[in-house]
C-alpha cells in the first residue's frame, strides 16, 4: 500500500531533497512551504506541492483538510521546517523569541495533533521530528534556537512512549553540520535580533561566526537524506538518529564535558572572555566609574 507522507519546509535543503528521495522510493509525497511558489516545480517529479505555514493554525488545518479531500491520510509526518534565531538571548526581541518557538516547537506539535487521529485509526504511523545537536551542546548566541531543539527532544521522548500503544513510532533526528541554507538564514536573523546599541557590539564578528557555524565542514545533504530515509524505512526505526559531522562528538561533549571547562572553552571561542577582560579593564581604569 502506498503511504502518504507530509514533509514541512521543502523550499530548499533537507526538506526538498527528502521529498524527492521519498517520491522516488514510492511514497505519495506532500511537500510543503510557506510560499506555494517555492515548491510548485516539484510537481514535475510526481510530488504534491502544498502551501503550509507552520506558525498558523488555520494554515495547518487547511493543509490537512486538502490531503483528506484528496482521499489520503498522513502515514508519515516529517517535521523539518525550522530556523535559527541568533543573537544575545537577553537582548532578543520578544517577538523573535516567540516566533522561534512557534516555528520550531508549537507548529510541529500542532501538526502532530492533526495527524495523530488518522494514525491511531490506521493502527500505524511514523513521526520524524528534526531536532539538533544544538539541543544538547548549547552555545552562546544561539540560546533561543538551542532551547527549541531541546524542547523538540523532550517532546519527542514523551510522545514516543505515549503513542507506542497505537503502533505510532516517533523518531528524533539530531543532525550535526548539514549542508543547507541554515547558516545563511541564521546570519540573516541577526538583522532582526542584533541592535547597533548592543552591549556585545565589540564582538559582533563572533556572533556572526556562531550563526555560520553549521556550515563549517558540513555533511552533504544527499548523504544526510540517504541515511535518514534508510532508517525511516526500517520496520522498527531507532528512537534517536544522529547524522552528520559533529552529531556524535558534540553530543558527547554536551553531556559529559564538565560544565566549567565547557563554559571556558565556549566563552573563549565566541569572544566572551575577551569581552569580560575589556569590561574589567574599563572599570579598573583610573577616572572611570566603578
Amino acid at each position: 500500500m502506498r503511504k502518504t507522507v507530509l514533509i514541512t519546509g521543502c523550499s530548499t535543503g533537507i526538506g526538498k531533497q527528502l521529498a524527492l528521495a521519498m517520491a522516488v522510493s514510492g511514497y505519495r509525497v506532500y511537500a510543503t512551504a510557506r510560499s506555494l511558489h517555492n515548491v510548485e516545480a516539484l510537481a514535475a517529479k510526481g510530488i504534491l506541492p502544498l502551501q503550509l505555514d507552520v506558525t498558523r493554525e488555520d494554515s495547518i488545518g487547511r493543509a490537512i483538510a486538502k490531503i483528506e479531500a484528496d482521499g489520503n491520510r498522513v502515514a508519515v509526518l516529517v517535521n523539518n521546517a525550522g530556523y535559527g534565531a541568533m543573537g544575545p538571548l537577553a537582548e532578543m526581541p520578544a517577538a523573535e523569541l516567540e516566533l522561534q518557538f512557534q516555528t520550531n516547537v508549537f507548529g510541529p506539535m500542532s501538526l502532530i495533533r492533526h495527524c495523530m487521529p488518522h494514525m491511531q485509526e490506521q493502527g500505524d504511523g511514523l513521526i520524524v521530528n528534526i531536532g539538533s545537536v544544538s539541543g544538547i551542546f548549547v552555545t552562546p548566541f544561539s540560546g533561543a534556537y538551542c532551547a527549541t531543539k531541546s524542547a523538540v527532544h523532550a517532546l519527542s521522548d514523551a510522545l514516543r512512549m505515549e503513542l507506542a500503544p497505537f503502533n505510532i513510532h516517533v523518531m528524533t533526528v539530531q543532525p550535526g553540520a548539514i549542508e543547507s541554507d541554515f547558516g545563511q538564514n541564521a546570519e540573516a536573523s541577526l538583522k532582526r535580533t542584533f541592535s547597533a546599541h548592543s552591549k556585545y557590539s565589540s564582538i559582533k564578528e563572533h556572533i556572526e561566526k556562531r550563526a555560520r557555524a553549521s556550515q563549517n565542514n558540513p555533511t552533504p545533504t544527499s548523504v544526510f537524506v540517504s541515511d535518514l530515509l534508510n532508517e525511516m524505512q526500517k520496520p522498527h526505526p531507532v528512537a534517536v538518529k544522529k547524522i552528520g559531522n559533529g552529531s556524535r562528538s558534540l553530543s558527547l561533549l554536551g553531556r559529559w564535558l564538565p560544565q566549567p571547562i565547557r563554559d571556558n572553552i565556549l566563552s573563549k571561542t565566541f569572544g566572551l572572555t575577551a569581552l569580560r577582560a575589556k569590561l574589567n579593564a574599563a572599570t579598573s581604569t583610573p577616572g572611570k566609574p566603578m
